[in-house]
């Protein structure tokens, strides 16, 4: 008997011990979040090894660690566990007569203009789908998307090296905006350029960002080092709640500084930042297809995009 052939032998009861194992660490731990005892746990992982005819995990006396083999089950046992899950709620909405469920990751340049308005209008013509909405960054969301745990990422899109398995589609280009508070010494000074800034604090993207790496660039290319003495941190509400207290600078989105140039509190710099253009789209898994709901928040979000585009008056209801 062939791999292919044990393979198909395995339950959902096994891919779950799997992934579990995997995700904490140690039998003990899997035993207490699956509900079982340890030596259930312990017998139907030894099950699927003979199955498959290989070590999964290898026994330390800190917990168990995963073989290369038994990394890459994990990782298909998370996305079969998420599509059975999605099926099972696609049955029951189908079953209840619910409008469905969709899961979306977001970006800071997704958020605040192109989503809340793609929902308004999906949640109009669909008003029982419930849209969850998880916010991060391209290194934490482009993993959960691979896993089956998000239906679709909308946000500035990855760059190359953050692509595979991915497909993507491109909604509207954004850039970035340099905003401080209204009183800060900055707004009245003329001819500003970026050298004019270091002197200051900064509310910065963490280094593994993309646009954290377009900032660095943008000061690079004038042949200055970026700025150092910044806080870290992707929130909108900690971000600006410091903006409002003190001389920061962050850099958002330009939806998202607009927003908040309208509300009067934040100003924002005439300062070009070429480096930090960059396609927004949407982001789906290439070896998958996504449910009607999530299909029907993907047609929202183009007309939204649209909207934005054209500059339309039409009214969102």
């Amino acid at each position: 008997m062939d791999l292919t052939q044990t393979a198909h032998r395995l339950t959902v009861r096994h891919l779950r011990v799997v992934a579990v194992i995997q995700a904490e660490g140690s039998l003990m731990h899997a035993a207490t979040a699956l509900n079982m005892t340890q030596s259930a746990v312990t017998k139907a992982l030894q099950d699927t090894e003979a199955q498959m005819r290989v070590q999964l995990f290898e026994r330390t006396n800190r917990g168990v660690v995963p073989t290369d083999i038994g990394l890459k089950l994990a990782a298909h046992a998370r996305l079969i566990l998420a599509q059975i899950d999605k099926a099972e709620q696609e049955v029951a909405h189908l079953r209840d007569g619910t409008a469905g469920h969709v899961t979306i990751g977001t970006l800071l340049a997704g958020s605040a203009g192109l989503l809340p308005e793609a929902i308004v209008r999906l949640r109009r013509d669909q008003p029982g789908l419930v849209v969850r909405v998880e916010e991060g960054t391209n290194d934490m969301l482009m993993p959960a998307l691979r896993s089956g745990e998000l239906d679709l990422v909308l946000g500035r899109l990855p760059e190359f090296r953050d692509r595979e398995g991915l497909k993507q589609e491109y909604l509207i280009d954004d850039f970035a905006q340099i905003v401080v508070r209204r009183d800060h010494p900055l707004v009245a000074q003329p001819d500003l350029q970026l050298a004019d800034l270091l002197a200051y604090d900064w509310i910065l993207p963490g280094h593994s960002t993309t646009l954290r790496r377009q900032i660095d660039k943008a000061f690079r290319d004038e042949n200055l080092e970026p700025p150092t003495h910044s806080v870290e941190t992707v929130s909108f509400l900690t971000t600006r709640r410091l903006l409002r207290q003190a001389d920061y600078l962050a850099v958002w989105p330009v939806q998202l500084a607009e927003l908040e140039v309208q509300d009067g509190a934040i100003v924002a710099l005439q300062i070009p930042l070429p480096t930090a253009r960059r396609p927004i789209g949407i982001s789906t898994r290439v070896a998958d297809v996504i449910s009607p709901a999530a299909a029907r928040l993907v047609e929202s979000l183009r007309q939204a995009a649209r909207h934005l585009k054209t500059g339309s008056s039409e009214p969102l209801q």
